[in-house]
């Protein structure tokens, strides 16, 4: 398992155990709890057909301001940009939060992608593992969970042929087949996962799955949009930030 910051570029991924405290934890839990119960009301159906993860936390939409504070200060805490720091090649900004949870459908299958997939053509990917622009997860687990699974290295490096069948279906293949040199990274509440959204990986689910992931991205023009007004702190906020520069 890689626990140290200049292993990042050669792996694609890194874990931090016990990140934060325990208390520190449970402030954070208790908020995204409070997001989860709202946005479950909210997306009923969703939930029920498919649905295995939200966004947007940091939003006005379901925290009161004291509550996105504390995802906030979390996010622009010190240790947390610290680590970015270290694997971070440019410089990177806040783009979005999302929360990861187990499908309604017990039955429901987890499926091998690369985030940029949903947006890129293929030449577009291919061109993202060597110029980027990078996106990196950061997943804070809140409680002890599966974890996901990835394939070191492929944040680098273009799909063999059986992963890309996989991983987009092609040639009969399903998303959900097991792939060689993949590695399982299981996580205990409070741990921290970093990993690059341009590789290859999987939510395992099981457990008491939640796990919320805060998203830094390169400094590029092309990821704006991708970052939402609304989910980013008020000049109040900024002030009792400790690295307030992330969200400028």
């Amino acid at each position: 398992m890689v626990k140290s910051a200049h292993n990042f570029d050669k792996y694609g991924y890194l874990v931090k155990p016990s990140f934060i405290s325990p208390r520190e934890l449970n402030k954070v839990k208790q908020v995204v709890l409070a997001f989860h119960h709202a946005w479950l009301a909210d997306n009923y159906d969703f939930y029920q057909s498919r649905a295995i993860n939200s966004a947007y936390l940091t939003a006005p939409k379901y925290l009161d301001e004291q509550q996105r504070l504390t995802l906030f200060q979390f996010i622009a805490s010190g240790s947390l940009v610290s680590l970015a720091s270290s694997i971070f090649s440019r410089e990177f900004r806040f783009m979005n939060t999302q929360l990861f949870f187990n499908p309604a459908n017990t039955t429901q299958l987890n499926y091998w992608h690369r985030d940029p997939q949903y947006h890129l053509t293929i030449e577009e990917q291919k061109q993202a593992l060597l110029l980027g622009p990078e996106v990196i997860h950061f997943r804070l687990a809140l409680e002890d969970e599966p974890g996901i699974e990835l394939i070191p290295g492929t944040h680098k490096r273009w799909d063999s042929p059986q992963e890309l069948n996989v991983r987009l279906e092609q040639s009969g293949h399903n998303n959900h087949e097991c792939l060689p040199g993949s590695k399982v990274i299981p996580l205990v509440a409070g741990d921290l996962l970093a990993f690059s959204a341009n590789m290859i990986h999987r939510g395992i689910y099981g457990k008491n799955r939640l796990a919320l992931d805060v998203l830094l991205c390169e400094k590029r023009s092309e990821l704006a949009r991708f970052v939402r007004e609304d989910c980013l702190p008020s000049n109040i906020m900024l002030a009792e930030l400790d690295c307030s520069d992330l969200f400028f």
